[in-house]
Formats: structure tokens, C-alpha cells, sequence
């Protein structure tokens, strides 16, 4: 079989090349079916002032108890949302919902860490949502609308339809890469199943934070073991890597890929009804490249097949894109951001291509996880690190 191409990180002139001149951006027209953002614009003079001095703060403080926000209630308009784990050692993240839809978040704090997000939000009703608290979700109420917003700048509402026309497209490649990988799953054939689970993989994990937005869907095709609550609840392509590399036997294996294909395809139709905003776009860029530091670097992922470097490839390939088409604003706003954002992408994708292989371990495109030393990982997570905190700064540019 053919590996899988190595296409995006190979060339580093694919979002941004530096040179001599300064930093050279490459296209950023899109084709397909365009797709409509929800408007969050209105006039209110009292919101046109509380824009001019910035965006409205709200503080997230983590506990065993909860997480309400602070305060409860903000004006409309671009919000930075700063959560912090004050003393948790169960409660580790923290969403903002509109009735079930995830909109942000920061997940993966531990006691003492602190991470922010940042959106545009119109009047209503939302929820601070901390899975495991004793209270786990709390109402922000949001008021008022706004003179301004993202919907009145061109390049920002471009950016937005060619995120959501490239998500598409790596949905609509994630179907079939799946199908056939659970058709080998059914066949019984261990040694194609092997073959063909990453190159389904690396598709989801370009997509992960849109994924998200739906957490039982996400949780249904992308859960860990230690995710679920009873063995029944591990399902998704976990558990078919489980049983492909642990176990060496597909039986009873059947229903799992049936529900896989189901839960892919079900992704597939809502993502067509998605609309992004550009904050959303940057907020999950920055959870990408935090995906592979908390779960690709430490081998976590894909504990079982070590093929961690293709997803590492796919969140990093992930997040390049939603930086890219901010960055005709961004370039705008803060040239010197976008030059180190640049420069750092550059820095990891070229560390991550030293352990390119063809066809590579299981027709990954690179060596198996178990040989990169410890010293080789360190490398590769001061790398991810810098490169995550240049990314986290996009959302507050673009909000």
C-alpha cells in the first residue's frame, strides 16, 4: 500500500514562509459552498463605548463545587474568558455552551494552571459547563448588542467560509478512510485494519475541535478507556485500536465499527450546518496544538498503536489551517505575532519531519512512537510549547 502523504508539513510555504523581506502569506481564496455566519452585530451606544475599552472579562474559577462565572452577567461583544483550577483534582475543564453547543473552552487544568479563551457573543442566554462538579453548569447572561462586530470586516467573514469549506473537506475524507478501514474490522482482517486506522485518524484529529462541539458524538468516536464510564461506554476507533493491537483479535468487534461508521457519517452531516466565528476558529488552533502536547507528545493518544506522530501531524496540519486564514488580519494587527507564529510552526513541523518514514510504521509516514527517546520528546514539547503560545494569542485579534 501507498503511505500516507506527507502533505502540508513537508512544505513549510504552505500557510507562511519566512524570508529576507519579511513574511510572505500565501492565497487564501477558497471553492465550494460557501457557508453563512451567524451575525452577532447591532448598535447600542452604551455596547459602541464597552467595545471601545475593550473586551469584557469574565473570570472561570474551577472547584469540586463548580465553576459560575464571573460576573454572571456582560454586555455584548468580544469576552475573554480566563478559567482557572483553583484546587480541583476532578474537575480539569471548563466550556461555554449555547444550549449544548460547546462555543470554548479549556480542559486539561490541573490544580493551580489557568488558560483563557476568547469569543464574540450576541445577547442571550449561555452556559458555563464543567463536566464532574457538584454544580456543573451555570447561566451567563449576555445583554444588550453591539455597533460593531467581525461580520463588518470582509476578511474576517472570508476566513470564516474557507474554515468551514476545508472542514468539509477533511469530514468528507474522514468517511470513506473510516469506511474502509471498518470494512477490514469486519472482514476480520487484522493486518489491513492495522494498515488502514491511521489514515482515518489523521483526518479526525484535523478536526478534533469541531468534533467537539458536539461532546457526545466526540466522545462516542474519539473516547479513551479511561473516558468511559463502564467498558460498554468504550467504543469509537479507541476501542477498535484496542482490540487490534492488545487483544490481536476482531472478535465481537463488528457492532463497534457499525457504530463508528455511524457516528463518522452523523459528524459528516453536522458539520454542513456549522457557522463559525473567527475567535472560534483561533480558540480551536490553540487547542490543537495543546492536543498534542497533553496527548500526541506523551504517547497517551494512541497508547496502543504508537502511531501518535500521524495524529501529532494531523492537529498541528489542523491548526496551521485555522491560523491561515486569519492571517490577512492578523497580518494587519500584529505583524510581529504573525512572523513568530510562523517562525515557531516552522520550528515544529521541521523537528516533527526528522521522524518521517516510507511507508513507516503501520503505512503511518513515520517511525513508531516507542523509538523517540525521552530527550527527543522533550524536544518536541518545548516546540509544541512555544508554537501553542504564539497560537494563544490569536483569538484575542480576531474576537
Amino acid at each position: 500500500m501507498n503511505p500516507l502523504p506527507n502533505r502540508r508539513l513537508t512544505a513549510v510555504a504552505l500557510a507562511v514562509t519566512v524570508s529576507a523581506t519579511g513574511l510572505l502569506l500565501t492565497a487564501c481564496g477558497s471553492s465550494g459552498t460557501a457557508k453563512t455566519s451567524t451575525p452577532s452585530a447591532g448598535t447600542s451606544a452604551g455596547a459602541s463605548q464597552a467595545a471601545a475599552a475593550g473586551p469584557a472579562a469574565v473570570a472561570i474559577t474551577i472547584t469540586d463545587q463548580g465553576c459560575a462565572p464571573s460576573p454572571a452577567k456582560i454586555p455584548a461583544g468580544p469576552v475573554k474568558f480566563t478559567v482557572t483550577n483553583k484546587n480541583s483534582g476532578k474537575v480539569t475543564e471548563a466550556e461555554l455552551q449555547d444550549h449544548g453547543k460547546m462555543l470554548g473552552e479549556k480542559e486539561n487544568l490541573t490544580p493551580g494552571l489557568s488558560g483563557d479563551f476568547s469569543l464574540t457573543l450576541t445577547a442571550g442566554t449561555y452556559q458555563v459547563y464543567c463536566p464532574g462538579a457538584a454544580t456543573s453548569s451555570t447561566d451567563l447572561a449576555v445583554s444588550g448588542s453591539t455597533a460593531h462586530s467581525w461580520k463588518d470586516d470582509p476578511e474576517l467573514v472570508a476566513a470564516t467560509t474557507q474554515y468551514a469549506t476545508w472542514i468539509d473537506g477533511e469530514v468528507a475524507q474522514l468517511v470513506p478512510t473510516t469506511k474502509a478501514f471498518t470494512n477490514a474490522v469486519r472482514s476480520g482482517d487484522i493486518a489491513e485494519a492495522k494498515l488502514l486506522y491511521g489514515a482515518a485518524r489523521v483526518h479526525y484529529e484535523a478536526v478534533e475541535p469541531t468534533a467537539e462541539i458536539w461532546g457526545d458524538l466526540d466522545g462516542r468516536i474519539d473516547g479513551r478507556a479511561d473516558d468511559a464510564a463502564t467498558p460498554a461506554d468504550f467504543t469509537g476507533f479507541h476501542r477498535l485500536e484496542q482490540a487490534l493491537w492488545t487483544t490481536d483479535s476482531l472478535k465481537g468487534m463488528t457492532p463497534v465499527a457499525n457504530q463508528l461508521d455511524t457516528d463518522v457519517a452523523s459528524l459528516y452531516a453536522q458539520v454542513q450546518t456549522v457557522a463559525y466565528q473567527p475567535a472560534e476558529i483561533a480558540n480551536g488552533a490553540t487547542d490543537l496544538v495543546n492536543e498534542i502536547q497533553t496527548s500526541k507528545v506523551t504517547g497517551e493518544e494512541e497508547r496502543y498503536s504508537h502511531i501518535d506522530l500521524l495524529d501529532f501531524k494531523g492537529n498541528l496540519e489542523g491548526a496551521n489551517e485555522a491560523v491561515k486564514v486569519l492571517l490577512p488580519t492578523l497580518q494587519k494587527k500584529d505583524p510581529q505575532l504573525v512572523a513568530t507564529i510562523a517562525e515557531r510552526y516552522t520550528a515544529t513541523a521541521t523537528l516533527l519531519a526528522k521522524y518521517a518514514a516510507t511507508p513507516g510504521y503501520e503505512n503511518s509516514g513515520y517511525v513508531d512512537y516507542r523509538t523517540v527517546t525521552t530527550d527527543q520528546r522533550r524536544a518536541l514539547s518545548a516546540a509544541v510549547d512555544a508554537y501553542a503560545e504564539a497560537v494563544s494569542k490569536v483569538a484575542g485579534q480576531v474576537a
